[in-house]
């Protein structure tokens, strides 16, 4: 990948002094430290804007690259290279880590665990008014054996000799800044400070085992495909006694037979017979709580919307209800009796045959009611 410009990296000018790269160094170093900032990509931007940093503080560095780039770095030896140079340890060193902050041993701070992620499928009745599910996840938990300090029964952890317990290894080393202190996670016990000797059979020295747990998730009235859930506390446990991490659970809601969802309301699609709809008639209707009366007027038209009040959806975390609309069709019959065909042929001699073309469309008009 191409690197940034490092002017650009710092937010500088290019006749920036001394003090105003020393000054946004410290600024950004601060904003992208992977001990507050816990954005995906803000260990990068943090090795960045060291880089950036060690180049343009280093007059000489500067020079060449002004006049020449990246590559002018690179073909005088000059580009650092960032995977044998600490930047935690050069803004330590630059700034005292502020009080302790940004130092290396400040990164074994104890940190929340991962978070988890799992889905649940559910009716569509079932997501409207809300059930209880049961679901298997699998998480660590602390080792029955071990209580969690990962040694074989009658042993305990021990002071690591390489570190004395630090968790981490000093080396000096002489870099364009002078002599510095390189830090590194100590190889011997990566970073704990305690060497297990004789290791926990069940856990083989984690101190957490694998387990799959059955958990009962209360799903609220309301859900609607795709809604997620989150539960606090319910994911990997933390590091170094940080606590654990959360348990976000998608619903996924099945198709209906009948009903569809606009927001908190129900729509459904309804057809009556053409005598129905010019004499009008009393019909039962199916709604989320079984069948309700709809009185259908004489001279119903395809697409008249009816409202069932607070027949619909409720509303997440609230009481009240969203409606459902039933969007009549009136459905022309494909054969007829005999019998029928008379009656028909008579009801057309009376109507008589002139057609007028409709002002809106049949979408236009349900698009009106529907609100788009």
């Amino acid at each position: 990948m191409e690197k940034r410009d490092y002017y650009e990296a710092l937010g500088v000018k290019k006749s920036a002094n001394q003090d105003e790269i020393k000054s946004a160094f410290r600024s950004l170093a601060r904003q992208y430290h992977p001990d507050v900032n816990k954005a995906p990509n803000a260990e990068e931007r943090f090795k960045e804007i060291n880089e950036a940093f060690m180049v343009l503080s280093d007059e000489q560095k500067r020079s060449i690259y002004d006049r020449y780039g990246h590559e002018g770095l690179r073909s005088t030896g000059g580009m650092p290279d960032m995977s044998t140079i600490d930047p935690f340890e050069i803004f330590e060193q630059f700034f005292g880590g502020f009080g302790g902050f940004g130092s290396r041993q400040a990164r074994n701070v104890p940190r929340r665990g991962e978070d988890l992620y799992y889905s649940i499928t559910m009716e569509f009745d079932e997501a409207a008014f809300g059930a209880d599910r049961e679901l298997e996840i699998t998480r660590d938990e602390s080792c029955e054996r071990c209580k969690g300090n990962g040694s074989e029964l009658g042993t305990s952890p021990e002071t690591c000799s390489t570190c004395q317990g630090r968790g981490e290894v000093r080396q000096v080393r002489q870099t364009f800044l002078g002599s510095m202190v390189q830090v590194t996670t100590c190889p011997q016990c990566s970073g704990s400070g305690r060497v297990i000797t004789h290791r926990c059979k069940t856990c083989n020295g984690r101190g957490f085992e694998r387990k799959t747990l059955k958990k009962t998730i209360p799903i609220p009235a309301g859900m609607d495909n795709g809604t997620q859930i989150r539960l606090s506390g319910e994911g990997q446990p933390g590091a170094s006694g940080g606590p654990r991490g959360n348990l976000y659970i998608e619903v996924k809601v099945r198709p209906h037979k009948y009903f569809r969802r606009r927001g908190d309301d129900v729509l459904l699609d309804l057809n009556i017979n053409v005598a129905q709809a010019a004499l009008g008639a009393d019909i039962k209707v199916p709604t989320l709580e079984g069948d309700a009366k709809l009185t259908i007027p004489p001279g119903t038209q395809p697409g008249k919307v009816f409202k069932l009040k607070s027949k619909g959806i409720p509303h997440l975390r609230a009481s009240s209800r969203g409606d459902q609309l039933v969007v009549v069709n009136v459905e022309v019959p494909v054969r007829l009796s005999s019998e029928q065909r008379k009656l028909f042929e008579g009801l057309a001699e009376t109507l008589g045959s002139e057609v007028l073309p409709q002002e809106k469309s049949f979408f236009d008009i349900l698009k009106d009611v529907l609100g788009g």
